[in-house]
């Protein structure tokens, strides 16, 4: 036999109110949290080009496992903050000889615009071999980092930073004719074509190479 208890309506009433306001403080409780977590979550960092290049060649490989780098170069973004020899993204550019192919990979530490935040494969180009100046080259042969390669180019270009500081400063790694083994390229400016001044770093050695301007 069950026993029902009959509360009066002013008394059904109140227990729905109540009932109602503590589901909304529970649902709104891990909102607020969320907002609270976000607003006090450091700004994304910057990362440096080997750090970038050995995310991106992994996704590469498994596109093809001939992969081969033709070029990394540091992407400038305003929304990240500026750390010396790092970027807040790099894109990769790989070859493949079976696959007659060419593919673009970014990293990158934000989301924002067309840039996704991570590793994210571009479409695959035609690709005929090296040609020009630009030639793929051995991995292995990246001993020295984007930050290593800034601090040398730096320590070369003291005058320059003094009369320039707030310039932002970006790199470009690859294998040209210019220099037997594989170049860093660091240049101020947010891209390379609308840069004046450039210093090349052996990447392999460390050693400072050139000073264009």
């Amino acid at each position: 036999m069950r026993i029902r208890i009959k509360f009066p309506a002013f008394l059904r009433t109140a227990l729905i109110c109540l009932s109602l306001t503590i589901f909304i403080a529970c649902s709104e409780t891990p909102k607020s949290e969320i907002e609270k977590a976000t607003q006090n979550s450091p700004p994304p960092a910057p990362v440096t080009g080997r750090f970038a290049f050995q995310r991106m060649i992994i996704q590469a490989k498994g596109w093809a496992v001939d992969a081969q780098p033709l070029k990394l170069s540091g992407l400038f973004l305003k929304q990240v903050p500026v750390e010396p020899g790092k970027c807040g993204a790099w894109q990769a550019t790989f070859v493949s000889a079976q696959k007659s192919k060419a593919r673009t990979y970014t990293l990158s530490v934000v989301e924002i615009g067309g840039i996704h935040e991570g590793v994210l494969a571009g479409r695959e180009e035609t690709w005929s071999g090296p040609r020009g100046q630009e030639h793929p080259f051995n991995p292995q042969a990246l001993h020295v980092d984007s930050n290593e390669a800034y601090a040398t180019a730096a320590k070369e270009s003291a005058d320059f930073i003094k009369k320039n500081p707030h310039l932002p400063v970006v790199f470009l790694l690859e294998q040209t004719p210019r220099f037997p083994n594989l170049t860093w390229r660091v240049f101020w400016g947010e891209t390379i074509g609308s840069s004046h001044y450039s210093v090349f770093v052996d990447a392999s050695t460390g050693l400072y190479l050139q000073t264009l301007h």
